[in-house]
């Protein structure tokens, strides 16, 4: 038998990484350990020009099943996929398509005009576009020296 000295942080700590997990949407397969995620969409969030765009990778999807909302600053994708036919015969040696209802949400900056923002399907990627605040855009300020100043006062 090992003496283990028991560390009641190190308890709180494994609980507060389980809770983050189960809330991330992923879980740990208790035979062997690892995390498996659960089906969530790939995003990527990219900054060009005045625009902020939300790429979403999502293919085999109907773009009629597509719901694409926001709200109180929060874009959230919803989608449904479905096999064309489910295999009956014989089993699964490998099955990694996944299928079903899956949604993902992503918290705005407050830069963005969500009013005007909009989503276009292509090829298995939904863009959803978002125009800046023409208020909130990062302007360029013109640096002035201190004999300038010193000019402008006589």
């Amino acid at each position: 038998m090992v003496l283990r000295r028991w560390e009641p942080f190190g308890e709180l700590r494994r609980m507060h990484e389980n809770m983050d997990r189960l809330w991330s949407g992923g879980y740990v397969n208790q035979e062997n350990g690892s995390e498996i995620e659960a089906w969530a969409i790939p995003m990527d969030v990219v900054e060009e020009g005045d625009n902020i765009l939300v790429h979403a990778s999502m293919p085999g999807v109907n773009p009629d099943e597509i719901e694409v909302t926001v709200e109180n600053d929060v874009l959230t994708i919803k989608a449904q996929s479905s096999t064309e036919r489910e295999h009956k015969e014989g089993n699964y040696l490998m099955k990694e398509r996944r299928t079903g209802y899956f949604h993902r949400s992503l918290h705005l900056p407050d830069t963005v005009n969500s009013d005007q923002a909009t989503p276009h399907y292509e090829q298995g990627v939904l863009t959803v576009t978002l125009p800046k605040v023409e208020a909130k855009k990062a302007r360029k300020l013109t640096v002035v020296s201190g004999n300038v100043l010193e000019g402008e006062k006589k």
